[in-house]
């Protein structure tokens, strides 16, 4: 019973010495629905914080959390009349953060399901995902 709950013990205190790893490491783009705003945190440390764009009336941006899937630079919408979304990253389906024109509307509801910000924004972003690599980066969306 000693040397288990010896083992149990070191355990532990292996457990607690380690760093976190997850914590510091990779990149996150948090998006608030309800503020409009992305926060980046990149290796743990809050890099930037954006107005963003989520769904107008009537669509959906999806809640969740999800790795990022993959990269398109000069992507456009094969569902709404080949529109630009520069620097996209899709992170669910046919969801994705990229790239607006429309920058007087970002800070309220104007997408139709998609999480749009500042093409400026969106190529820093695009460049910070090539950097960490995919799957080190998560896409939060939260109410």
């Amino acid at each position: 019973m000693a040397k288990v709950l010896a083992g149990l013990m070191l355990g532990l205190v292996l457990a607690v010495a380690q760093p976190k790893l997850s914590a510091a490491a990779g990149l996150v783009a948090n998006v608030s629905i309800s503020s409009q705003t992305m926060t980046v945190t990149h290796r743990g440390q809050v890099k930037y914080r954006w107005k963003v764009s989520t769904a107008r009336k009537g669509k959906v941006t999806p809640t969740g959390s999800w790795k990022a899937k993959w990269l398109s630079r000069d992507h456009r919408s094969s569902r709404y009349d080949n529109a630009p979304m520069p620097y996209a990253i899709f992170y669910s389906g046919n969801y994705a953060i990229h790239g607006t024109n429309q920058v007087s509307r970002l800070g309220r509801p104007a997408s139709a399901g998609c999480v749009r910000l500042n093409t400026r924004n969106a190529a820093i972003l695009f460049r910070l995902a090539q950097k960490e690599g995919l799957r080190n980066m998560r896409v939060v969306v939260r109410r």
